[in-house]
């Protein structure tokens, strides 16, 4: 199977050979496509907003191939793939559950967004589904979860979802950012709906800002209705852009996954570092299951050092091959402190209780020399603690 992922990522998501026999698939830079007749149906319009065209579709062609999907749709960002998916299966009078460890942007959407729109949320344990059961009621319509946890790196029940969900009805949402399908294809394990933020691992070059879809067709065509109306779409160089990126996946996820955890164990050795969260590590509480779901454990880790915030604000001015940087997933290493960045919006009583102390660094492994990254990370620590 990897074989194939490593194939469809080189040749898959055209519908012919690229025009003029070209090797690469050409941007279209149309923002409209001719029309026969006089009157069309919606459908078979193909407009920019619509999300439609050429290099559009061959976006979310090529990630419902890699996901295990039927059909897949490509967005401006991570947060339209997001809000259409859920404003395509929600609407008034509805109940959301989502796992209570989210990225902040996705909180921020589902705590303040959501419910002014009527549509009442329960944040629950995503590693529990006992507490699914207890809070699942008539008005329940899908079930939210990150297949790895931004910036803690949990891994919520997976495998036990798609099961639940078929039992009483609900769509299953699962945002497979931080796994990427190299690592779990969870259309293919049973999620209605897979979301990106193509920005990070899809893309790779932290050049971008994108977001995907994939999943059950209505299910994407009902995303796609909501992409036509607010008008998330993602344009034509973009794309091209994305597809470029795509065709690296494998090899950088590959090199990403041992890197992340090489890091891992050697922070978890070092006299300076309080707590390290990868799941590769079997001090992790969720080690077993990500053994068990995941294909590999990701490119991304959190520590805390010793001395709090401002040891880590230190060692963020000490390190010289990391990037102080918000995002992730690019083949640079990036740094930052998920406290003043990612979840910066979530009060400090509420980020502290979810575990996301003021000193916490989050590190997104990029492909550099491991060698290099982990003598750097241990000057800086050395010079943070001084």
């Amino acid at each position: 199977m990897r074989d194939e992922l490593e194939h469809l990522l080189l040749h898959e998501g055209r519908e012919g050979p690229p025009p003029e026999d070209a090797v690469v698939s050409p941007i279209f830079q149309s923002a409209m496509y001719r029309t026969r007749g006089v009157d069309v149906e919606e459908g078979a319009l193909r407009y920019l907003r619509y999300g439609n065209t050429p290099d559009q579709r061959e976006i979310g062609r090529l990630l419902a191939k890699l996901e295990g999907a039927e059909d897949g749709l490509a967005t401006s960002s991570g947060m339209a793939a997001i809000s259409t998916a859920l404003l395509g299966v929600l609407s008034e009078g509805d109940h959301l559950l989502a796992q209570e460890a989210l990225y902040g942007g996705t909180r921020d959407l589902l705590t303040d967004a959501l419910p002014s729109f009527g549509i009442e949320v329960e944040l629950v344990d995503g590693g529990d589904p006992a507490a699914w059961e207890a809070a699942v009621r008539s008005e329940t319509r899908a079930l939210y979860l990150e297949t790895i946890s931004n910036p803690l790196l949990r891994i919520p029940a997976l495998g036990a979802a798609p099961g639940f969900c078929r039992e009483h009805g609900l769509a299953s949402i699962v945002d497979n950012t931080f796994a990427t399908p190299w690592n779990c294809r969870a259309a293919e394990a049973g999620f209605d709906l897979v979301l990106h933020s193509a920005t990070k691992y899809l893309n790779g070059h932290s050049d971008l800002v994108a977001g995907a879809i994939a999943g059950r067709a209505d299910l994407v065509e009902a995303a796609a209705g909501r992409l036509r109306q607010l008008g998330g779409s993602l344009d034509p160089h973009a794309c091209f852009l994305l597809r470029r990126g795509m065709k690296t996946l494998a090899l950088r996820v590959e090199r990403q996954n041992a890197t992340s955890l090489r890091l891992a164990r050697s922070l978890e050795d070092h006299a300076g570092v309080d707590r390290v969260h990868h799941p590769g590590l079997e001090s992790h509480p969720d080690h077993d299951r990500a053994a068990r779901e995941l294909a590999g454990f990701g490119g991304m880790l959190s520590f805390e050092p010793a001395g709090g915030v401002e040891v880590a604000r230190r060692l963020l001015d000490a390190v010289e091959v990391p990037v102080v940087a918000p995002s992730l997933g690019g083949v640079e290493s990036l740094l930052t402190r998920p406290a003043a960045t990612s979840h910066a919006s979530m009060p400090r009583e509420e980020r502290e209780a979810a575990g996301i102390t003021d000193g916490l660094v989050r590190m997104s492994v990029g492909i550099e020399p491991a060698d290099r990254l982990e003598a750097d990370l241990t000057e800086a620590l050395a010079r943070a603690a001084r």
